[in-house]
């Protein structure tokens, strides 16, 4: 009887502990990972490690990183501070793709760069050569390697785009502190539970917890490397394939409509010469429907 009132307070511990650190991570798993966020920010003053960068949008209406858990005003963020995800595309006309392909690579391995996906489409005599590269460049050294990467052809054009995330790095940065301040908790409460029911409800919250700590460090992981590397997707294409630009005289303008009619005339004929086979073909149907229709009438006639 006397271990009663201590396992009941034990017991009321571990539910208080559960309850108060739910609210700070059941929203985590389903958001953005692109949108800056408008979550808290750490608050506790201490210096960001340079390897935790990015986090989903995640937070509750009253700003709380995690309940009683982090606590303090909100951090001024410098603009060195920010972390940024840079995407963007490049297309460049080239006389060989295949090879500007393999030189493309080559200045993004050589920027500490890698390729997350590579397709080529070599020539054939129904079409040119073309390529479609995704490259991951560090962005230390996005600048050099896109000035690197003009030089393999001509520039159709580039687009980069930058992403704000720094709110969206501070507020994972406070909730994967408090999630582990509540997984600490929680082995320490196991130690001392002294009924089999204290220790069930224990493992569950714990296992509950550290699944939810799990997710926000892969969340982190994720952004982390979205932030370290640029992502940027470059086309190849073959001289000729990509129009060129508006006419900048009277004498290019007509050249650029001649050649326009041209090619609409060269695809009219190839049109003409794909459909003449079914032409000829539903001409020799309708003229064997036509000579039965007339014989059977001719033979009507003279019954």
């Amino acid at each position: 009887m006397k271990r009663f009132p201590a396992a009941a307070a034990l017991l009321a511990a571990v539910l208080l502990l559960a309850g108060c650190s739910a609210s700070g991570s059941s929203n985590d798993a389903g958001s953005s990972v692109t949108n800056p966020g408008t979550g808290a920010s750490t608050g506790d003053g201490t210096t960001r490690d340079s390897g935790i960068v990015g986090a989903p949008q995640v937070g509750d209406a009253s700003g709380n990183a995690a309940a009683g858990t982090v606590a303090g005003s909100t951090r001024e963020v410098t603009s060195g501070q920010r972390d940024v995800v840079m995407t963007g595309s490049m297309s460049i006309t080239a006389k060989d793709p295949i090879r500007a392909t393999q030189d493309a690579v080559t200045i993004t391995e050589q920027a500490g760069g890698r390729v997350d996906s590579r397709t080529e489409n070599p020539a054939t005599d129904n079409q040119q050569a073309s390529a479609t590269l995704t490259l991951r460049i560090p962005a230390d050294a996005l600048d050099r390697t896109v000035s690197d990467l003009k030089k393999l052809g001509t520039l159709n054009y580039v687009s980069l785009n930058a992403s704000d995330v720094t709110q969206q790095t501070q507020d994972l940065d406070a909730r994967i502190t408090a999630l582990k301040t509540s997984v600490d908790r929680l082995l320490a409460l196991m130690q001392q539970a002294t009924t089999t029911t204290d220790l069930v409800t224990i493992e569950g919250t714990l296992s509950q917890r550290q699944a939810d700590l799990e997710s926000l460090q892969s969340q982190r992981n994720f952004l982390s490397d979205q932030v370290d590397f640029s992502t940027i997707t470059l086309s190849f294409y073959s001289t000729g394939t990509v129009a060129p630009g508006a006419p900048g005289d009277f004498w290019t303008a007509i050249g650029a409509g001649w050649a326009a009619l041209v090619g609409a005339l060269g695809s009219a004929l190839l049109g003409i010469g794909y459909a003449l086979p079914w032409i000829a073909l539903l001409g020799v149907t309708a003229l064997i429907v036509i000579l039965i229709v007339r014989m059977s009438r001719r033979k009507g006639k003279a019954a």
